[in-house]
Formats: C-alpha cells, sequence, structure tokens
C-alpha cells in the first residue's frame, strides 16, 4: 500500500467512525433503542449506552485522522467491530440479512483495516 493509500485508507476509515457516531445519535437513534429494549436492556440504560458506543466511535475516528499510534488504533478497531458484531449477532442477528449491510459490511471493512495496519509495519512504498 502506497502512501496515497494508506491516507485514503485512513481518512475513509475517519469518514466512517465519524458518521457512525453522528448517526447513532440522530436519525439511526431509534433503532438503537429499538435493539437494546428487544434485548431486555432497561430503559434508563439505553441512553447511556447509545451515547457510549457513539463517543466511542468519535474517538476512534478523530485517532484515526491524527494518525497517531495508528496500529493500536487499528486494533482497537478490529476488537471494537468484532465485539460490536458479536453483540449485535447476539441481539438482533436478522442484521446478517439486512439489505443494508450492518453486519455484513464488517467484514470488508475489517479487511481494509488489516491492510492499514500492514502496511504500517513497512515502510510506504512511493508507488
Amino acid at each position: 500500500m502506497n502512501r496515497l493509500e494508506q491516507l485514503l485508507a485512513r481518512l475513509s476509515l475517519a469518514l466512517l467512525w465519524l458518521l457512525t457516531a453522528i448517526v447513532s445519535l440522530t436519525a439511526g437513534k431509534p433503532i438503537g433503542v429499538e435493539v437494546l429494549l428487544g434485548a431486555g436492556v432497561a430503559q434508563p440504560m439505553v441512553d447511556p449506552l447509545i451515547w457510549a458506543g457513539s463517543l466511542l466511535d468519535l474517538a476512534i475516528g478523530l485517532w484515526l485522522l491524527s494518525g497517531r499510534a495508528l496500529r493500536l488504533c487499528c486494533a482497537l478497531q478490529v476488537a471494537v467491530i468484532v465485539g460490536y458484531s458479536i453483540l449485535l449477532s447476539l441481539l438482533a442477528p436478522a442484521f446478517w440479512l439486512h439489505p443494508f449491510g450492518p453486519l455484513s459490511k464488517n467484514l470488508p471493512i475489517l479487511v481494509l483495516i488489516w491492510l492499514l495496519m500492514r502496511s504500517h509495519d513497512k515502510p510506504p512504498s512511493l508507488t
């Protein structure tokens, strides 16, 4: 992966995390509320959990924009995505079949993160 590809991968992932943080608190919030309540989460915990997830997504997006400790950031992204995917698979397994792919999209995202992490271990090429 050359420098431009690394930058595009990092910025694309940052945009994904930042938009997810915003959507989770706005247009997508009713979906989160429905999933959490459907899983038996007590009503007083729903908003704090949505805010916590959104703030985590925001922090990851900002971290990616900073470009610092990228390997650690990539490892955190993998852990969060795997954790979110397992949790959502347990709470709302039908999301695997959703036409917009809220879970299935995580597979290519994990590959992109892996490629970015792998390229960070090597000196960037000029081509």
